[in-house]
């Protein structure tokens, strides 16, 4: 606990120019939440193409690509931004040439997937789900302190995702799309979770022990780090295998998993401890 201003400095590093750019340029929407057209073609030529291959063909014709799904046999379903009709011949020429003759079974414009109260319906639930872990939090361990430092460490992850993310729009030009929503989701879940395991043991270790409530929570940090570590690092060498190799389509929404993880596995011990340690030096001097 005599090191929690470092931790403070090392969040603050991450937190703020993510803050500054959430602020100032916001996150990229992909066409998950802006709309755009859909393509529905099938490859009549013999032979086996990927959905890869064909978001490769189409980014190379200068269209930006949603997502690219396969229907049925040698079928794909292809999301892209609206396109005009000049786009949609060049769309059209390109597959061809890369891959013979096709057939466009289908071609119209889609709504956005998450619209504006479906992303209004998910902010209220997390927003319900947040209170209720709060006050479950606050009446398993007898204490108010315990359920807001959860909390605060929860936010602290689901900034450092969203806060990295619109680094990486403006950088990169990354978009977030459904999936990035559920890897937030996803974070949240594991953030709480890995706290509770520690603040129990701090709680169980209160009960048996007389030391100094530093020394306790140094004991039980100490304690569950080993544990923490190992659980968090399975997932995470799990989600670098898929990072690596699990294509495009899946790639940022698990590089959103593998922040969030590592994010998750800090703030429990480094974010939500000494927050309720320093808290209960405030109730010290204020009696």
């Amino acid at each position: 606990m005599k090191y929690r201003l470092l931790y403070v400095l090392i969040s603050g590093l991450v937190l703020v120019p993510g803050i500054f750019c959430l602020l100032r340029f916001g996150l990229k929407p992909a066409l998950d939440f802006t709309g755009g057209s859909l393509v529905e073609f099938k490859i009549n030529t013999p032979g086996s193409v990927t959905g890869d291959q064909v978001r490769e063909t189409v980014s190379a014709a200068q269209i930006e690509v949603g997502s690219v799904t396969t229907s049925g046999n040698s079928v794909f379903v292809l999301k892209t931004k609206s396109l005009e009709k000049a786009e949609a011949e060049r769309l059209t020429s390109s597959l061809k040439t890369s891959y013979g003759e096709i057939t466009v079974l289908r071609q119209e414009t889609v709504g956005p997937v998450l619209g504006k109260e479906l992303l209004q319906k998910t902010f209220i639930a997390a927003l319900i789900a947040v209170s209720v872990i709060l006050l479950y939090i606050a009446w398993a361990f007898k204490n108010f302190r315990y359920g807001v430092s959860a909390i605060i460490a929860l936010f602290h992850d689901v900034l450092v995702v969203v806060g990295i993310f619109a680094i990486l729009g403006k950088v990169k030009g990354i978009e977030v799309d459904s999936l990035f929503v559920t890897a937030l989701l996803t974070t949240m879940s594991f953030s709480v979770h890995d706290t509770i395991v520690v603040f129990d043991r701090i709680r169980e270790l209160s009960h048996k022990s007389s030391l100094p409530f530093a020394q306790l929570i140094n004991q039980a940090l100490s304690e569950t780090m080993g544990r923490s570590l190992n659980n968090s690092l399975t997932i995470i060498f799990m989600l670098l295998a898929l990072f690596l190799m699990g294509g495009e389509t899946v790639r940022w929404f698990v590089f959103a998993l593998l922040i969030g993880t590592i994010s998750g596995t800090y703030s429990s011990p480094f974010v939500a401890v000494p927050i309720l340690y320093q808290w209960s030096l405030l109730g010290k001097r204020k009696q």
